[in-house]
């Protein structure tokens, strides 16, 4: 198996903090984001970068990652994952493993892995029942919001005569509208074939956002950062804005600040009959350059303005 260099997908130096790496993530996100790029290979490209920043952005995740890197990131001959390697979140490696739409890497050193789900009473006939599978699920934000009908492809282990062997399973399973990250989706009796005719065991599918390049979820809302040239937000202006339902017209108010929020209602995510909404966020932005010109006008602005955005500390 292909040692994964996340740090390399994502352009970024191994020593990169957390603030790098969101920006690094960002970049590259606006660049392959489906919605943005219509190359047969940008989806691929994008889940690559999209899983190298799930594991970057998490402290836990990104330790165990360096700690692999050292173990045998460099190793010729390909990587293995280390005897009884278990990760942070508590699933010990094991064949079946998998989280759907990440690589055969990524799953095997953090994908949820087989496990039995444990009932706090358990009947005769649960002792026999087969195990429950646990997979992980990546979903776009626009996918959340309608609904979307994915394959998901697993293993699990399968008695043929006297002997054991990985039966390969592919489910096209109902994602429904509305569905938020962290919810668990069961499928009855896609799990682990039970033994002496007992049922088998169920497939969870555990939902996971994948950060997307321009909206931060919070809740049912969503956040957009909004850049605005100093004299948009003095004099105000009217901008045509993303959301996941398509672009729509926003007003832009005089003298508008950095940091201020401007609500857009019905524009965040559906979740169990609630529409949350599209938080737009003001960023005040300057170009990089100036020229001699430019300088003089922004010094006879100061000048006639007169404004002094620290008044308050002197009082």
């Amino acid at each position: 198996m292909e040692f994964k260099d996340y740090y390399q997908v994502l352009g970024v130096e191994d020593d990169a903090d957390l603030k790098q790496i969101k920006k690094a993530y960002r970049k590259l996100a606006l660049k392959l984001h489906p919605d943005m790029n219509a190359a047969p290979d940008a989806e691929e490209k994008f889940r690559e970068v999209a899983e190298a920043y799930e594991v970057l952005k998490d402290e836990n995740k990104r330790a165990e990652y360096d700690q692999l890197k050292r173990y045998g990131g460099q190793n010729e001959q390909g990587f293995d994952v280390p005897p009884g390697w278990q990760s942070s979140d508590g699933y010990t490696h094991a064949r079946g493993s998998a989280s759907a739409d990440f690589s055969d890497f990524f799953n095997s050193v953090f994908g949820g892995g087989s496990r039995h789900h444990q009932q706090s009473h358990q009947t005769e006939s649960d002792l026999y029942k087969g195990q429950d599978v646990e997979l992980e699920v990546p979903l776009f934000l626009e996918e959340s919001i309608k609904g979307i009908v994915k394959r998901v492809e697993y293993s699990v282990p399968a008695l043929t005569g006297n002997k054991v062997e990985q039966l390969k399973k592919s489910l096209e399973v109902k994602i429904p509208e509305g569905t938020s990250d962290g919810e668990r989706i069961r499928v009855k009796g896609q799990g682990v074939p039970g033994s002496e005719s007992s049922l088998n065991g169920d497939l969870y599918l555990h939902i996971r956002l994948i950060p997307h390049p321009l909206f931060d979820v919070q809740g049912n809302n969503l956040l957009l950062t909004l850049p605005l040239a100093p004299w948009e937000a003095a004099l105000g202006t009217k901008l045509e804005v993303p959301t996941l339902y398509g672009k729509i017209s926003l007003n832009i108010p005089p003298n508008s600040h950095s940091g201020q929020k401007l609500r857009v209602k019905g524009k965040g995510l559906k979740h169990k009959g609630n529409q949350g909404d599209l938080l737009v966020v003001i960023k005040i932005d300057i170009p990089n350059k100036t020229t001699a010109e430019t300088e003089k006008l922004w010094s006879q602005l100061a000048d006639e303005a007169n404004f002094n955005p620290r008044a308050e500390w002197s009082k």
